[in-house]
């Protein structure tokens, strides 16, 4: 048998080096009172930003009708137009990806 055959196929994996959002649409938004800033804690006390992830992606869906100030890790075009059309602003803050330490390792 050919020896390109008996070797085993391995490739490269990009998993690792990929950027993972939690999506919340700008309806979602319309739930804080007006003028108050909205970041991720005010996100995962309000229950709209759950789980694992590197960030937060605001996502243009639905209507905004209150001035907010709206700091996430990335917004889409038509969010950040809703979200200034209403009076409000948006800060893009830095992603929080961090080098995970097994604690297991010896």
């Amino acid at each position: 048998m050919p020896l390109i055959r008996r070797l085993p196929k391995r490739g490269f994996s990009n998993a690792q080096h990929t950027t993972t959002y939690i999506p919340v649409n700008v309806s979602d938004l319309d739930r804080f009172e007006e003028g108050s800033v909205v970041d991720l804690l005010a996100l995962q006390a309000a229950g709209l930003a759950n789980g694992n992830s590197d960030g937060v992606k605001i996502l243009g869906q639905g209507e905004l009708s209150k001035k907010l100030t709206v700091k996430a890790q990335a917004f889409s075009g038509t969010a950040k137009a809703k979200i200034e059309g209403a009076g409000g602003s948006c800060e893009v803050t830095p992603l929080s990806k961090e080098k995970k330490v097994d604690s297991n390792a010896a």
